[in-house]
């Protein structure tokens, strides 16, 4: 059944079930950075993996003086057991070896000849194996982004290869005889500002674009598009013709195709003529052709859907304040431009839909309904 003009919130819902999980591939850990891990990660050996020394010093046995014995470097530890009396220069890093009792920091140490003087206690400054992370902790949970720092734990901990989700292929198809697609436009025609950013976009939601095509408001050429499109892609995405105007042919082609509109229009603003449908069992999110509206769309309907693809929870947007006064009209949600400074939601200036100045400049959007509840931050994804 289509939802005609469902609230923004019902449409979110509506995407997320339309997706499925598209599986994992396993890929070497310098491979993975920003893709989605599908696995909770554990620790495969503790973190540290070796009681070390927490400072370069020397590491003694029962109480000083000390002789000097030799030194431990990090990456060759001592194979035998400390007896009391003695001491060992060692590196930060470095294994603490049996029979230690504490290290003495070299600025606190006083060195005469093979005697070393001093004052330390008990356990100082060793660092105990697993401190940071034991066998069953859970270092990474599923779902989340691998980013260079938690690339850098997984090697740590042991891995060679992580499981990954298996990206969404993306196919774009962009409608529209007036596009110009280079240089200064004129005769009527508008610079093409989608083609340059919506796959981008759709690359930072985390999906593989496979192919941009630009394509003629043209009903036959419109259907044979979108059947290319699904056969080779998990999502099919186009701009322009979700409205009900003489040039726009998408709703018609989906028909055509024996297609299911599952979402026909959203209450929300901008971004109100978006579409969502599955054609040839695959979903097809339209996105208005306005700059700005586009972008609305392809995070209601989009981020969604490709979150479920993807195995990424779609959880509660957070709750933010905002010293601007800005509303949404009777029972629609209204997605405002703007940045998060301090933890309060400021706008930004230009905020038509088809004006692309604030979304240049936007870290995400406030969301705001009406009738008013808590104002919600939906933030773009970097």
């Amino acid at each position: 059944m289509t939802l005609v003009e469902p609230s923004w919130d019902q449409a979110r819902s509506a995407a997320a079930n339309l997706g499925a999980y598209l599986g994992s591939i396993q890929l070497p850990i310098n491979e993975a950075t920003d893709r989605i891990i599908a696995i909770d990660a554990k620790p495969l050996v503790e973190l540290p993996t070796y009681e070390t020394s927490a400072m370069d010093g020397y590491v003694v046995a029962g109480v000083g003086p000390w002789k000097l014995i030799g030194e431990i470097k990090a990456g060759a530890p001592y194979k035998e057991v400390m007896q009391s009396g003695e001491a060992l220069g060692i590196a930060t890093g470095a294994v603490i070896p049996a029979g230690a009792f504490g290290v003495l920091r070299w600025e606190h140490a006083t060195v005469e000849g093979d005697l070393v003087n001093g004052e330390t206690s008990e356990g100082k400054d060793f660092r105990p194996a697993g401190e940071e992370a034991k066998l069953e902790d859970i270092l990474i949970a599923k779902g989340g982004k691998l980013n260079p720092g938690r690339i850098g734990l997984l090697a740590a901990s042991g891995y060679d290869k992580v499981e990954v989700s298996v990206k969404p292929k993306v196919a774009l198809i962009l409608f529209g005889d007036e596009i110009q697609l280079s240089g200064i436009p004129k005769d009527g025609f508008v610079r093409d500002s989608l083609g340059p950013q919506i796959p981008a976009w759709f690359e930072k939601l985390g999906c593989e674009v496979i192919s941009v095509e630009y394509v003629s408001d043209n009903l036959n050429q419109t259907i044979s598009a979108i059947d290319k499109a699904s056969k080779v892609a998990d999502i099919v995405a186009t701009t322009g013709g979700t409205a009900d105007g003489p040039r726009d042919f998408l709703h018609s082609a989906i028909a055509a195709l024996n297609g299911e509109i599952v979402v026909d229009k959203v209450a929300c603003r901008p971004g109100h003529p978006q579409l969502l449908a599955k054609v040839n069992k695959k979903p097809l999110i339209g996105l208005p052709g306005n700059p700005q509206s586009a972008v609305v769309a392809l995070m209601t309907l989009g981020q969604p859907l490709i979150n479920t693809m993807l195995g990424v929870p779609n959880n509660d947007l957070p709750v933010v304040k905002s010293h601007d006064n800005f509303e949404a009209q009777p029972g629609f949600t209204r997605l405002v431009l703007g940045n998060l400074v301090n933890g309060n939601f400021v706008m930004g200036q230009f905020l038509g839909s088809a004006m692309l100045r604030s979304l240049a400049h936007a870290e995400g959007f406030a969301v705001c309904t009406n009738p008013a509840t808590e104002i919600r931050w939906l933030g773009l994804p970097s």
